[in-house]
């Protein structure tokens, strides 16, 4: 073949959603033996509890990052992937058609280079990307729980300055995630007080708070979460998931963002390494289309949406939406899923 992969730095992805599961099933990577949870319905509740139930079309089902990642790893193993474990990329360069990788005091070379490595990263500070420029003022926490939380459902809570999503994953375990604005843990003083204080308000997410049992001797939390708008090319690095752009976590639809993504570049690097003709530009012209094409406008749609969650107004404004005008509903959730691939 006129290319060759040298080395590919692609980290593993995930997904949650349903719309990848021809997708996965056609790659013999849906993880069925995992148990993962059937997801069918979801519940939006206000700031005050006021709550009400949609039917999801597409459906989805729960898994948790770690135990997918994990199977993702073997199957690559078993394929001849190799792997380089417990190593960072901290500089990318690109001179002559060739990357020069420096991970963790390694020097790779590399004929291609996928960025996969998330919301952000040393090579995001690296490559200079635009985004960082801009403080962002969200932080995110999540914890995994045990509790008697419906198998079938997806359940996005407001309460006062953010929202909480909660749904079940593989082996019984439910995931517990919220997003709020850093003014609003600063005025609490600590996660805990501002789950007391703020987050319990709303009684549905008081009865998850205190009717569940926490796995986790800490909760994860990552700080300055970025939504705004990134490249899909950048440095003539192919950026996936959330490196090419993150869409709003109420809209519950990162995962198969980055998994469609990594199926459109990974058809585009086939013809890029079996075609002598289609050239570098071509290839960085053609994904970048396509990315847009896919993935702008909803995650455009995602930031216009989130508008409406974390004021106790609003969020009754959305829930009223849902309940007496379930076709609008279901034409916002629409906008913001996508289609299956």
């Amino acid at each position: 073949m006129p290319y060759s992969f040298k080395k590919l730095v692609c980290p593993v992805l995930l997904s949650r959603k349903k719309i990848i599961l021809f997708f996965l099933n056609s790659l013999q990577l849906f993880p069925e033996a995992l148990s993962p949870s059937t997801i069918h319905r979801f519940q939006l509740s206000s700031v005050g509890g006021k709550s009400t139930v949609l039917p999801l079309d597409l459906g989805g089902f729960g898994i948790s990052r770690y135990a997918f990642d994990h199977f993702l790893f073997e199957k690559a193993k078993n394929c001849g992937v190799q792997f380089l474990l417990n190593t960072e990329v901290s500089d990318i360069f690109f001179e002559n058609e060739q990357f020069t990788i420096h991970a963790s005091g390694s020097t790779l070379s590399a004929d291609l280079v996928i960025g996969s490595f998330g919301k952000r990263s040393k090579a995001d500070v690296s490559l200079q990307r635009s985004f960082l420029k801009k403080r962002s003022p969200y932080v995110g926490v999540k914890y995994h729980v045990r509790s008697d939380f419906p198998n079938d459902l997806v359940a996005l809570h407001n309460f006062k300055g953010g929202y909480c999503g909660v749904n079940a994953v593989e082996k019984d375990v439910v995931n517990v995630c919220y997003l709020t604005h850093r003014d609003v843990l600063r005025q609490h003083g600590s996660i805990p007080e501002l789950e007391k204080r703020v987050l319990c308000k709303n009684p549905l997410l008081k009865e998850v708070f205190e009717h569940s049992d926490f796995l986790f001797d800490k909760p994860e939390v990552i700080n300055e979460i970025s939504f705004e708008t990134k490249e899909p090319v950048f440095n003539h690095v192919l950026m996936t998931g959330d490196a090419a752009g993150m869409i709003t976590p109420l809209c519950g639809n990162g995962m198969a963002i980055a998994i469609h993504s990594s199926k459109i570049v990974s058809f585009l690097l086939i013809r890029f390494c079996s075609d002598a003709s289609y050239t570098r530009a071509q290839l960085e012209h053609d994904y970048a289309r396509e990315w847009r094409k896919n993935f702008a406008s909803r995650l455009w749609f995602g930031r216009q949406v989130q508008r409406l969650f974390g004021s106790s107004l609003a969020s009754q404004v959305a829930v009223r939406l849902a309940l007496y005008s379930k076709p609008i509903a279901q034409t916002i959730v629409k906008s913001t899923h996508g289609k299956p691939f």
